[in-house]
C-alpha cells in the first residue's frame, strides 16, 4: 500500500477524527533541516510550466521538505529491498520506486513533477530518476473519435488503462529498456512510431490526472489491479476550485499568443478570436470538462 503525501493522524478520544495532519507552510518549511538547494533560480524558471510562478523562495520552503521525505522513503525502501534479496538468496534486477502525481488540469502537476525530478537526482548519491506523463498513453484520435470520446478526452476512459498497466508492471519487475509512446501537444495526439525509454532507474515520477483514480470493482468480486497499486508513494496536488479556474483561463489566454498562433497548432482556430470570446471558450471548456474531470469535483455536470 503506498504511502500518502499527508501522513494519518492519530487523535485523542471526544476529537474530531481526521485522516489527515495538516501544516502551515512556515511549519512544512522547518522539515527541510539541512536539505541543500541545488537549484538556482533561472533552472527553476525553466522548469515551470506556463503560467506557473514558483519562485526560489517557494522551492526552498515547500519542495525541500518533500525532497527530504521522498529521499527517506527510497533509501527505506532501497534497504528493504536489499535485505530481503539476501534474506531469500534472490538475484533478482532492481525494483524502482515510483512516484505518482495527480491533480486536476492546471493546478501545477507537471512543474512540481519536474522540480521533483531535478531536485531527487541531484539528492545524496545522485539516482537516476525518470519523468514519465500519462499523456502518451491516450487512445489516438482517430481512435477516440470512433468511439465517441473526442469530448471525453483526459477522462479515465480516453486511455489505454491496459498499457499504462503492463508498462508499470515492466518498470517495477526491473525490466531493461521499457518504451512509452509520447504525445504531442501541438498536434493535440499520441505521435505513432515515438516513444521514450526507460532503463531501470532508481526513481520513476509517474504523472497525470487521473492515476490515483480507483478502480471499478469487477462483476465476479475478482480483484482489480489498478495504475496506484504500483506506486510506493502518491502526492496529490490540490487548490481551491477558483484559483485553478483562474490559472486555467490565464493559460488558455497566454497559449493564443504562443502555442496556438502555429498554423499546425490543434488549437490554431482560438488565435485569431477576440479576447472576449477566448475567455468565454475557455471558461467553457473548464466548466465542461476539466472541471468534471477533476478527480475532487463531488458535482460533475
Amino acid at each position: 500500500m503506498s504511502d500518502a503525501f499527508w501522513t494519518a493522524l492519530q487523535a485523542p478520544k471526544n476529537s474530531k477524527v481526521s485522516p489527515f495532519r495538516r501544516f502551515s507552510a512556515r511549519q512544512w518549511a522547518k522539515f527541510r533541516a539541512d536539505t541543500p538547494l541545488t537549484l538556482d533560480s533561472d533552472e527553476i524558471e525553466d522548469l515551470q510550466s506556463l503560467g506557473d510562478h514558483i519562485d526560489i523562495e517557494e522551492v526552498r520552503r515547500i519542495y525541500l521538505s518533500i525532497t527530504r521525505l521522498l529521499t527517506a522513503h527510497v533509501e527505506a525502501n532501497q534497504m528493504l529491498f536489499d535485505q530481503r534479496t539476501q534474506f531469500l538468496a534472490l538475484k533478482g534486477q532492481k525494483s524502482p520506486f515510483i512516484i505518482g502525481i495527480a491533480g486536476s488540469v492546471a493546478v501545477g502537476k507537471s512543474t512540481t513533477a519536474r522540480l521533483l525530478q531535478a531536485l531527487l537526482a541531484r539528492s545524496t548519491g545522485s539516482p537516476k530518476v525518470d519523468l514519465i506523463t500519462t499523456d502518451g498513453f491516450l487512445h489516438p484520435n482517430s481512435e477516440l473519435e470512433s468511439r465517441g470520446l473526442m469530448t471525453r478526452k483526459g477522462f479515465p476512459e480516453s486511455y489505454d488503462v491496459g498499457a499504462i498497466l503492463r508498462f508499470l508492471s515492466a518498470i517495477k519487475s526491473g525490466k531493461r529498456r521499457v518504451k512509452a509512446p509520447l504525445y504531442s501537444h501541438l498536434s493535440y495526439d499520441v505521435l505513432p512510431d515515438k516513444t521514450q525509454t526507460v532503463d531501470q532507474p532508481d526513481i520513476l515520477i509517474f504523472e497525470g490526472i487521473n492515476v490515483l483514480q480507483a478502480g471499478q470493482p469487477s462483476t465476479d468480486n475478482q480483484a482489480v489491479t489498478v495504475v496506484s497499486d504500483f506506486f510506493d508513494f502518491s502526492i496529490y496536488i490540490d487548490a481551491d476550485e477558483e484559483d485553478v479556474r483562474d490559472w486555467y483561463v490565464a493559460r488558455f489566454m497566454r497559449l493564443r499568443d504562443t502555442a496556438f498562433a502555429d498554423p499546425n497548432s490543434f488549437f490554431h482556430r482560438y488565435a485569431s478570436v477576440s479576447d472576449t470570446e477566448a475567455v468565454k471558450t475557455a471558461e467553457h471548456l473548464w466548466k465542461t470538462i476539466n472541471l468534471v474531470n477533476d478527480p475532487t469535483n463531488t458535482h460533475p455536470g
